[in-house]
Parts: structure tokens; sequence; C-alpha cells
């Protein structure tokens, strides 16, 4: 193991411990960039402390709530830092939350103050519970809003206030899940969490204070909330840039001076698919954390673009808990499970599975307050996930005998049709193979049998047969796992983190398909012996 990571194990530290350790080291050490906004290691403290008391000097107490619904900017980061630094709990809302889903998020919380971008005010005034009786805007609000809250403008930070004795147990951060398969989940995120996150991944990607961390992920999911502290714990410098562009990313990522940066599956494939372009190449990105990269997009990348792209395993509820390091990586595979964590690879009833064989992921950590404390206000689906003492991912994974891991498939995303169970990412994977397709989602729908039905939905480069592609298929799937439906959108519906939205297009069922492998195969089959 890692020296630097044995000895880190000894003591997990809080957020405000991290802050106050960095700038102690290394005070005028380049921390945070924000377009023109650049702070050393100890601005960001004054930072979080300011925001600590401005959030204090409005009556948020230890173990209140503050909603927070902004696109990246550095007031949102200082409020998640703040709230850490006084022991309250940052609430970051996806900004893309509408509707009910905004109305659960807020409800769940109880959130008595949100700060929030101005023109977001509509779509929390439209939703907001009876609990939640302050707004502080970011920007100008139009004049016309009509809130059943008060409205203010974001108070200056003003003086900033000692931190508070939190305890690596305390939580942080409530980060609410996608909810792309049921209602989102309020993950309750401990301090020591964070701590573990910025260490572990350090330590896997092999961090130093010569790195610069670029982002363009939302501040409001873990990635880039866990990139901030793998910054401060290794003394790099963390760059927080705009909403991915896959026109603009190269050259952002240069301007920036990256060494590493993160991206999701779907944003390598688009990068992937675009002419070449004059500056991307022209950067100094080494690496980048990819999960979910398909395995054919790792080489073609690497060789295009420089950047190797290392795949890993780590949950809003969990840490890093399997990955690729810059000397160990194999495409299609997750990775091996790292120091600190223990998992199990089990069938429906909970006993282990040989090597070789699906199961559902289950994983235990022995670094104190790593992983999260449960759902907020959610004691039966609390109870669920971390039943026998271990997380259940809800995922299928295959252990190799080398102790490899492949991610096969969210167990609700696994399909069961004629008996047999298909993973939809295994039919994806041979879908996006055939030159017409750009991408492809891959979903079960009711049969007239009451069983499920090999649904997908694709985005196409050009025009194609359909039963050109099923042949395609033929040799690269078994039979009941190749479509029996087959639609063409303009657009897969993804959550703000690139994940495919499938209850929505299963909403659309069948009834939206195009095509019928059932009955358009024989009526081939008619025409062509007609002719």
């Amino acid at each position: 193991m890692n020296p630097t990571l044995a000895d880190r194990r000894q003591r997990p530290l809080t957020i405000p411990q991290m802050l106050l350790e960095r700038a102690s080291k290394a005070p005028s050490s380049s921390l945070f960039r924000w377009g023109e906004v650049s702070r050393d290691s100890q601005a960001m403290v004054e930072a979080a402390a300011g925001a600590g008391g401005m959030l204090r000097r409005a009556g948020i107490e230890r173990g209140q709530t503050v909603a927070l619904m902004s696109s990246n900017r550095p007031e949102l980061l200082d409020l998640i830092l703040g709230c850490a630094w006084i022991g309250a709990v940052a609430v970051p809302v996806n900004t893309a939350s509408r509707g009910e889903q905004l109305r659960h998020v807020l409800e769940n919380s109880q959130a008595t103050l949100v700060v929030a971008e101005a023109d977001q005010l509509p779509h929390l005034a439209a939703v907001a519970p009876d609990v939640l009786r302050t707004a502080w805007v970011i920007g100008v609000p139009a004049p016309d809003l009509q809130a059943p809250f008060k409205v203010l403008p974001m108070p200056e930070p003003g003086a900033g206030v000692e931190p508070v004795d939190a305890a690596p147990a305390e939580t942080a951060a409530i980060l609410y899940t996608s909810g792309t398969t049921g209602v989102s989940k309020g993950v309750l995120c401990p301090q020591g969490q964070f701590y573990w996150w910025a260490v572990n991944m350090s330590d896997q990607l092999g961090l130093g204070p010569e790195d610069v961390l670029y982002t363009c992920l939302p501040l409001f999911h873990t990635n880039a909330l866990n990139a901030f502290m793998q910054a401060v714990e290794c003394g790099g410098e963390y760059v927080l840039g705009p909403r991915f562009s896959a026109s603009r990313f190269w050259s952002d990522a240069a301007s920036a001076g990256a060494t590493v940066t993160y991206l999701l599956g779907a944003m390598v494939g688009i990068l992937a698919g675009k002419d070449p372009g004059p500056r991307e190449t022209d950067h100094k990105i080494r690496l980048a954390l990819s999960p979910a990269t398909p395995a054919r997009l790792v080489e073609p990348f690497r060789d295009r673009f420089g950047v190797l792209l290392l795949d890993g395993y780590g949950s809003t509820e969990t840490n890093s808990v399997i990955g690729s390091t810059p000397d160990q990586w194999r495409p299609g595979y997750i990775g091996k499970v790292r120091p600190g964590f223990s998992i199990r690879v089990v069938d429906s009833d909970g006993v282990p599975v040989p090597a070789g064989v699906p199961g559902e992921l289950l994983i235990r950590s022995d670094q104190p307050h790593a992983m999260a404390t449960g759902y907020h206000a959610m004691a039966e689906a609390t109870t669920k996930a971390w039943q026998d003492l271990w997380f259940h991912s809800g995922d299928r994974v295959v252990i190799d005998e080398d102790g490899w891991v492949r991610f096969v498939d969210r167990i609700k995303d696994v399909i069961r049709r004629r008996g047999e169970n298909i993973s939809s990412v295994e039919v994806e994977q041979v879908l996006r193979q055939h030159p017409a397709i750009q991408d492809a989602a891959v979903y079960a729908v009711d049969s007239e049998l009451g069983e499920d039905e090999v649904m997908a939905a694709l985005i196409l480069r050009e025009p194609i047969d359909f039963t050109e592609l099923c042949d395609f298929c033929g040799p690269r799937l078994a039979s009941f796992a190749i479509p029996r439906f087959l639609r063409v959108v303009d657009q897969l519906p993804q959550t703000e983190n690139g994940k495919v939205r499938k209850q929505v297009l299963k909403a659309a069922g069948r009834e939206a398909a195009q095509w019928d492998r059932e009955v358009a195969i024989p009526r081939q089959t008619a025409a062509a012996a007609a002719r």
C-alpha cells in the first residue's frame, strides 16, 4: 500500500480540518479557480468561514439543512463549505429538478432556507412546502415573481466565524440520487466521507501538488464536489468549469492548464464522435477519471487525444471502492478492489457466487465514516440498502479469478425474457458497434405473455434497415437478447450527470416502436420468397 495512504488511514478529518491543514502547510498555494476568480488556500479558508458566518447570522444552527440550487459558481462551493464549517447540512439541488421531484427534495430535506439563482425561483415558488420560509437570490429575480416565501438578495459574507468542533460522523451534505428508477433518495454524507474520497482518489489517480484538476460536472453531484476535496488533499489546484460542451471542452481544459479531468461515459462518446479539432491535443491532461466508458473507446481515445481513461466504481453512498490506476487498467473493467474496502458478489438469496458469475455487488469499508450513513427520513430504504451490515448496491458485476471486476448492469435494468436474464448494457454495447448507430438505450417493455420484451431506442448517424441490424446482432448476441422492438429518437432523455432516464422511455411503451421483429421478419421472408 502507498505509505501516504497508510499514514492517512489513521485519522479521518472533517471538511474544516482539511481546509485548515492545507492552509497551514501552503497558505499561498493556488487552490481554486472559476473564470476570473482565483483563490489560494488561505483565501478558501476565509471564504468558508465567511459563508459560515453569513449562515449563522441568518439563524442557521448546527444540524439544520440549507437547500442550494445553482449552476457551477463560487457562491455554491462557498455555501457547501460554509455549512460544514458551522455544522449545518448542505443540500445541493439538481438545477434540472422540477415539479413533484423538486417538491419531494424540499419536503424531504426540511430546509427552511434556500439559496438559488434567480432563474430557479419560479420553479421553487411553484412547489415550495410550508417549511421553506426564505430564499436568498443570486442575481436579480423577475419583477412579477409571486412566491410563498420571502425573497432576499444573498447577503455579503461579512466577518468569518470559528469552525465548530464537528466529528467525522456528522452529516455534511444530503445529496439526492437522480431518481432514474423511483423517488429520489437523500444520501446522508458524513464529513469523514469527503475526507476519504479525497485520500482514496488522490492515491488511485496518483495526484500531487503539481496537478490541476479540471471539472465541468455539476457541483450538486458527488463527482465534482469530491474533485475539490482531492485538490485540497493532494496540494493541487481545482478549476471549476461551465457546463459540458463538446465543442468547447478541450479549449476550456487547455486554458485551465488541466492535468487531470473528470468525464462520464456519455461524454467520452460525444467527444470521440466529433470531427477532429485544432485544440483537442493542445492540452496537458494525462488522465481522466471516466466511469462507465465503453471498452471500445479507451484505446482510440488515448491514441487520438493523448488522455488515459481510468474507470472506477464509487456511488454517492459509498466511496472509491473499485478502481483502475495509471499502472493497472483494463478496458471493459472497473478495476480491482481498493485498499480499505471489502466486496461480495451474491445471488438473489444473498449467497456468494463463484468467480465469473454475475451477481449483486455488496460493499463494506474499514475506513471510519467513509460511507454514507443512510437515506434522510427514509428508514425503510436505509434498512433495505444496508441489510446484513453490507451496502447492497443494486448493481450486477462479475469478479474474475484474478480480482478484476466488470460491471454488467443495474439489477433494475436486467430484462427477463423467455426465462433468461438479459443485460441491457451488453445489448447496448453490441448495438453501438454498428456503424450507423451513434447511441442506444435498451430497456424492458411488457409482452403479450406477461413477461419482458427487449426494446431499444436508437440515435442514428445514418438511415438503417432494421432487419439488417438484427442480422448484425445475430452472431454477437444470444437470439433471446436481440431487441424485438426498435425506435429511432433524436436524443435520449438524460439526468444532469449523463444517466439515461429509462423510465421515460419505458413510459412510452412498445407503442412508440417503429419496428417489431416478430412481425417484420415473417413479412420480409414472405416477400423474399415471392421474388
